[in-house]
Order: structure tokens, then C-alpha cells, then sequence
């Protein structure tokens, strides 16, 4: 018996997979820490894949 293998998720084309990325703002707080803010792919929120598109089977092209 064959197992079936799950086919790989579809990596996010706008971001290559890094979905998310830490940017410095400049210059440290009052503690010595960097400031930084995390921004986010705006086409998978973060997540770094896509969801795989569903093919209609019997759907004319």
C-alpha cells in the first residue's frame, strides 16, 4: 500500500516565505534596548504561505 503524501505548501510569491520582519527604528530606549516593530506581509498576513487553490473538477476553462 502506497501512502499518500501531503503536497507542500504553497510559499507566498510577494514575500518568498520571510512573512514577517523585524525593522529598526534608530537609536535605543531609556533601558539600552533597540527599538524594532514587526511588519507583516499584507498578502498572507504573516504566515508565509498561501492556501492551495481548489481545482473544480469538470469546470471548463
Amino acid at each position: 500500500m502506497t501512502h499518500r503524501t501531503t503536497p507542500p505548501p504553497r510559499i507566498c510569491p510577494d514575500c518568498d516565505g520571510f512573512a514577517s520582519v523585524a525593522v529598526t527604528l534608530g537609536g535605543r530606549d531609556a533601558r539600552g534596548h533597540l527599538r524594532t516593530i514587526t511588519a507583516h506581509c499584507p498578502a498572507c498576513h504573516g504566515l508565509g504561505t498561501l492556501p492551495a487553490r481548489r481545482v473544480r473538477e469538470g469546470a471548463r476553462a
